[in-house]
C-alpha cells in the first residue's frame, strides 16, 4: 500500500501473440511493435512507486500453430529491477499478463475477425477485474473491493472493449490508438489498389472506425505519441476537433456552459524504452570493438553470420530496415531506391529484416505478395551479394542486428508511408545508429528531440536514395548524428514515460461504483428515513421532477436550479419532488443503496428477487407492436412454466419503451409487474425492480444506476442543443412537408431524450456530443441516452451490482432489432434468436450502418441458437435444452 491508496491499473491489448519473454515480433501482421509497447509499459508501470498492480488483459490462444505459452491464463512480468523490487512487493502485486479466453477455441485468428467476439472478452475481463478487486480487498483493502484507478485500451478493438469495461465499472478510461482507421482508409484509397468496399471487406475498416469513435466518446485521456497524430489523424474523427477542443477548454475554465459538449484530453507521451543494458557499438569491421567488461572476447552473435553470408563485401556500411512485409511499410520503394542509385550500391549494403517465415506459400497472401515483389526487384537490379533478407531471427537477436549496423557505420531507415510513432527509431538511436525516416507521423517528433538523421518523403524514391547516400558518404555528418542520438536518447526512457503517464491519470476525477461510497462506512443505523433518502438523491445530482410512472414532467437532468438555493429551500424542493413518486419509492431508494447489507451479503431477503434465481431470462424483442411482444412473452413463459412457478427462473424485460408503455404492455397481456424481476427501459437508461410489497408500489427505481451511467451526460445543456438541432433539420424541409424529427417530451426522462422521426438514418454523430443515439420503435423513435448506457450494459451493471452471473442469463432477441441490437448478441450469456420476431423497418435502420451486422455478430458461437421461423413454446424449450440451460 502506498499512502493508503491501492493503485491498480488495467491495460487491454487484444490481438496478436503477447508474452513477456522472447516475443515473436514480425511473426504476423498482428504481432508487431504494439505487442512490445504494451508489455514493456505494463512491466515499467508495475515497477513504479505508488503502483500496486498492473494487469495486461489479452486473448488466450490455445492453438496448434502457436506456442503453448500463449494458452497460459496468467504470466507474471518480472520487474526490470527485480532484486530491489521483490522486497517491496505485496501479495498479488506486480505486473501480470492475464489471458482471457474468447473467440473460436483452438484457433488463432487475425484482428479483423475479432469484432464479433469483443463482448465475450468484455464479460471475461469484467469477471477477472471484479474477482481481483475482491481478492485485493481481502488482502490489503480492509475487506472492501479495490476498484481500478484506470482502464487503458490499446488499438481500436481494445478501445471498444475498454469503453464497455469503463462503463460497466464506472472507472476512468484512457486510449492509445497506435494506428488509426480513418488515416489507414485514406492511405489505402490513395494507393488505389482496392475499392472502398474491398477495403472494408478486407480490414473491417468501418467497424474499426466506429470503435475508435466510441473510444473517443468514453476516454478521459487519449495518449498520443506525436503532435502530428492529433493535428492530422484524430481531427479526421467526428469525436474530436482541435479547434473546438480549445474553445471548450476555455469555456470550462470560465465556468461557461458547453451545452452538453465534451472533448477528451489529448496528451503527447512518447513510448519508452529501457537503455540500461545497451552498450553502443564502437569500432568498425576492420578493427576490434571496445571491450565489454563481462565478455571481453565474446564471439560474434550467430545472427551476424546469418546476415553477412548474403554479402560479397560485409565490411561496407549497412543500411538496415526492420519491418514486416506489409505494403504500408513501403519496403519496395526502398529496394528500388537502392537498386537505381549506383553510388549508394557501391558504398553500402542493404539488410531487410522482414519478420520470420518458413516458406512463402505459408505466409499470408498480402505479406507473401510484398516479399515476392522484393525478391523480383533484387533480381531485376541484380542486387545479389548486396542485399540480405534472412528468414529467421529471434527477438533477442534484434539488439545484435542494431549493433552490427552500427559496427559497419551504417544507417537505420524507416520508409513507411506513415508511422504512428516508430519505436524502432528509438531502439536504433540507442545503439548509435543515425536515422533516415518518413516525414509522415511520429518520426517528425522523434527527429525534433534526437536530431540524429534526415526525414524523407516516402513516396519520393530519389529523396530516400539521396538521404541514405548523404549519411553513408559524409563521415562527419554520420558521427554528428550518432552523437546527438546518444546524447538525447534518455528523454525516451520508460521511467520518464511512466512519470508523465501517472501524473496525467492522477489529474482524472476518481470514479467508482457509487453504492461503495466511503461516506457509507460510518452509517450503522438501519433506519431508512426520508432525510437519508433525500441526501442520497442529492448526492447523485438527480433532479426528481418525475410523474407517477417515473417519466419527466418538465425539467431535465443535471439542472443546476437546486445549487442556487439555500439548504431549507433545497430540501423542500426535493421533498416535493419525491411526493410525485408512488408511495414507497423513497424507502426502496435506500434499499437499492449500500445499507441493504443483509441482502447483499447473504442473498436472502425479498429484494432484489433476481439475485436468488438459478437463471435469468432477458426478453429483448424489438417487435412491430405491443401485441407481438405479448404473444412472444406468453410463449416464452409457457416454455418454462414449471421452472417459473418454482422460482428458479426470473425474467427481465429489456426494451426501448418507457415505464408507462411497459405498464400498458403488462395490462394488455394480463401480466403482473412481479412476473418480471426487473425492467430495463428507455433503451437501457433506466432500471426498475418489481416488488411484492403493496406499500412500495409495483416498481422500485435504482438511482445508483443513474449515477453509474451519467459520465459525460450533458443534461439540460444537451437537451437544448438537441432541440436546436431538431429545429435546424426541420428548417431545411419544404413548407408543405412534414417535420422530419420532433422532440417527444412525454416520452423523455432525465437520462433519455426521445424524438419521433419520419425515416431512419436522420441522425448521425453530432460532433463532441457524448451520447448514445439509438433508433428504436421500428425506426420511428430516437432515444438519446448516456454514451455508456445500453440494454447490454445494464445487464453488466446487474452483474457488478448484485453478482447476477452473466453466464446464467439467457437473452431472447429477434433476428433484427433496434440499433443497440448487436450488443445483445455475443458475450458469455446465452442467446436465443427467435426468427421472424423482429420489425421489418428495423432492417432499414440497420441498412444505414457503415458496416454490416455480419461483421459483429458471432453466429458460429455455441452460446447462440436460432429457432425456426414459425416457432412455438416447444421450440423455445428445445433451444434451452440444446444450450444446456434446461435438462432434457
Amino acid at each position: 500500500m502506498h499512502d493508503g491508496v491501492i493503485n491498480k491499473k488495467y491495460l487491454c491489448s487484444l490481438h496478436g501473440l503477447i508474452r513477456g519473454e522472447n516475443m515473436e515480433l514480425g511473426r504476423d501482421s498482428d504481432t508487431g511493435g504494439q505487442v512490445k509497447y504494451v508489455v514493456e509499459l505494463a512491466r515499467a508501470l508495475g515497477s513504479m512507486p505508488g503502483v500496486y498492480r498492473v494487469d495486461l488483459l489479452t486473448r488466450q490462444v490455445s492453438a496448434a500453430d502457436v506456442d503453448w505459452s500463449y494458452g497460459e491464463p496468467t504470466e507474471m512480468l518480472t520487474p526490470l529491477n527485480s532484486e530491489d523490487f521483490m522486497d517491496e512487493m505485496g501479495e498479488s502485486s506486480g505486473a501480470y499478463i492475464i489471458r482471457i479466453p474468447f473467440g473460436p477455441k483452438d484457433e488463432y485468428i487475425p484482428k479483423e475477425l475479432l469484432w464479433p467476439h469483443i463482448p465475450e472478452f468484455v464479460d471475461g475481463a469484467l469477471n477477472h477485474i471484479i474477482r481481483m478487486s475482491n481478492v485485493l480487498g481481502e488482502q490489503v483493502g480492509g475487506g472492501k473491493p479495490i476498484w481500478p484507478v484506470a482502464i487503458h485500451g490499446h488499438y481500436a478493438d481494445a478501445g471498444d472493449s475498454a469503453a464497455l469495461l469503463s462503463g460497466a465499472l464506472n472507472v476512468p478510461m484512457l486510449f492509445t490508438g497506435h494506428s488509426l482507421g480513418r488515416d489507414k482508409l485514406e492511405q489505402l484509397l490513395k494507393q488505389a489498389r482496392l475499392s472502398r468496399d474491398e477495403i472494408n471487406t478486407t480490414y473491417k475498416i468501418m467497424r474499426r472506425i466506429e470503435a475508435e469513435e466510441l473510444a473517443l466518446d468514453a476516454s478521459e485521456i487519449v495518449i498520443t505519441s506525436t503532435r502530428q497524430e492529433i493535428e492530422e489523424q484524430w481531427r479526421l474523427y467526428d469525436g474530436f476537433d482541435p479547434i473546438l477542443e480549445r474553445k471548450l477548454r476555455v469555456r470550462i475554465r470560465r465556468n461557461v456552459s458547453c451545452y452538453g459538449r465534451f472533448m477528451p484530453r489529448m496528451v503527447i507521451i512518447p513510448p519508452g524504452m529501457e537503455f540500461h543494458h545497451i552498450v553502443p557499438q564502437d569500432g568498425d569491421m576492420d578493427g576490434e570493438t571496445e571491450g565489454n567488461e563481462d565478455h571481453p572476447t565474446s564471439p560474434d552473435p550467430s545472427i551476424w553470420t546469418e546476415i553477412m553470408r548474403f554479402f560479397t563485401n560485409p565490411r561496407k556500411p549497412m543500411i538496415l530496415a526492420l519491418a514486416r512485409p506489409d505494403p504500408k511499410k513501403n519496403i519496395m520503394t526502398l529496394v528500388k531506391a537502392f537498386g537505381e542509385c549506383r553510388p549508394l550500391r557501391e558504398l553500402a549494403n542493404l539488410t531487410l529484416i522482414m519478420g520470420n517465415r518458413e516458406g512463402i506459400d505459408e505466409m499470408s497472401s498480402t505479406n507473401a505478395s510484398v516479399l515476392l515483389s522484393v525478391l523480383k526487384l533484387i533480381d531485376k537490379y541484380d542486387l545479389y551479394g548486396q542485399v540480405a533478407y534472412p528468414k529467421h531471427h529471434k527477438q533477442s537477436d534484434v539488439p545484435d542486428i542494431y549493433r552490427l549496423a552500427a559496427k559497419t557505420k551504417g544507417v537505420f531507415i524507416n520508409p513507411a508511408f506513415i508511422e504512428p510513432f516508430g519505436l524502432t527509431l528509438i531502439e536504433a538511436a540507442a545503439h548509435g545508429l543515425p536515422l533516415v525516416a518518413t516525414k509522415n507521423g511520429g518520426p517528425v517528433d522523434i527527429h525534433r528531440v534526437l536530431d540524429n538523421g534526415l526525414l524523407v518523403d516516402p513516396h519520393n524514391q530519389q529523396s530516400i536514395a539521396d538521404a541514405l547516400l548523404k549519411l553513408v558518404a559524409d563521415k562527419q555528418l554520420w558521427a554528428k548524428c550518432r552523437q546527438n542520438g546518444l546524447k538525447n536518447i534518455h528523454l525516451f526512457s520508460w521511467p520518464e514515460h511512466c512519470k508523465t503517464y501517472l501524473s496525467r491519470i492522477a489529474s482524472c476525477k476518481p470514479r467508482h461504483p457509487q453504492w461503495q461510497r466511503n461516506n457509507d462506512e460510518g452509517e450503522t443505523s438501519e433506519e431508512e428515513s426520508p432525510s437519508d433518502s433525500l441526501r442520497d438523491i442529492q448526492d447523485i445530482s438527480l433532479n426528481l421532477k418525475f410523474s407517477m410512472d417515473g417519466e419527466k414532467s418538465g425539467a431535465s437532468g443535471n439542472d443546476n436550479s437546486l445549487e442556487c438555493e439555500g439548504p431549507a429551500d433545497r430540501k423542500t424542493k426535493l421533498e416535493n419532488a419525491v411526493l410525485a413518486w408512488s408511495k414507497g419509492v423513497v424507502k426502496d431508494t435506500r434499499k437499492t443503496g449500500s445499507t441493504d447489507k443483509a441482502d447483499l451479503t447473504t442473498g436472502s431477503g425479498k429484494f432484489p428477487a433476481l439475485r436468488r434465481r438459478k437463471h435469468i431470462f432477458v426478453i429483448s424483442l424489438d417487435l412491430d407492436n405491443t401485441t407481438g411482444i405479448v404473444e412472444a412473452t406468453r410463449k416464452i413463459f409457457e416454455a418454462v412454466e414449471k421452472e417459473r412457478t418454482e422460482g428458479s427462473i426470473g425474467f427481465i424485460l429489456s426494451t426501448s419503451m418507457t415505464l408507462s408503455e411497459i405498464h400498458s404492455f403488462l395490462v394488455s397481456g394480463g401480466f403482473k409487474p412481479n412476473d418480471f424481476d426487473a425492467f430495463i427501459c428507455n433503451s437501457g437508461s433506466d432500471l426498475y425492480y418489481s416488488t411484492l410489497n403493496s406499500e412500495d408500489g409495483p416498481f422500485v427505481v435504482d438511482f445508483y444506476y443513474h449515477s453509474h451511467i451519467e459520465y459525460r451526460w450533458g443534461g439540460e445543456g444537451l437537451r437544448k442543443t438537441l432541440v436546436r438541432w431538431v429545429t435546424s433539420v426541420n428548417d431545411k424541409k419544404a413548407e408543405n412537408e412534414d417535420k422530419v424529427v420532433t422532440a417527444a417530451e412525454q416520452l423523455s426522462t432525465n437520462y433519455c431524450y426521445a424524438f419521433t422521426v419520419q425515416k431512419p438514418g436522420v441522425l448521425l454523430r453530432i460532433q463532441a456530443l457524448r451520447c448514445h443515439v439509438i433508433f428504436c420503435q421500428n425506426g420511428t423513435r430516437i432515444n438519446v441516452i448516456p454514451v455508456l448506457a445500453s440494454r447490454s450494459q445494464a445487464l453488466r451493471y446487474l452483474y457488478v451490482r448484485w453478482g447476477v452471473e452473466l453466464s446464467k442469463m439467457v437473452v431472447f432477441v429477434g433476428d433484427s432489432g433496434d440499433t443497440d441490437y448487436e450488443g445483445l448478441l455475443g458475450g458469455v450469456h446465452k442467446t436465443i434468436v427467435l426468427k421472424r420476431a423482429c420489425s421489418t423497418v428495423s432492417n432499414q435502420v440497420h441498412a444505414n450502418r457503415s458496416y454490416p451486422l455480419s461483421d459483429v455478430i458471432p453466429f458460429d458461437s455455441p452460446n447462440i441458437i436460432q429457432t425456426t421461423e414459425d416457432w412455438a413454446s416447444s421450440d423455445v424449450r428445445s433451444s434451452l435444452e440444446k444450450l444446456e440451460v434446461l435438462k432434457c
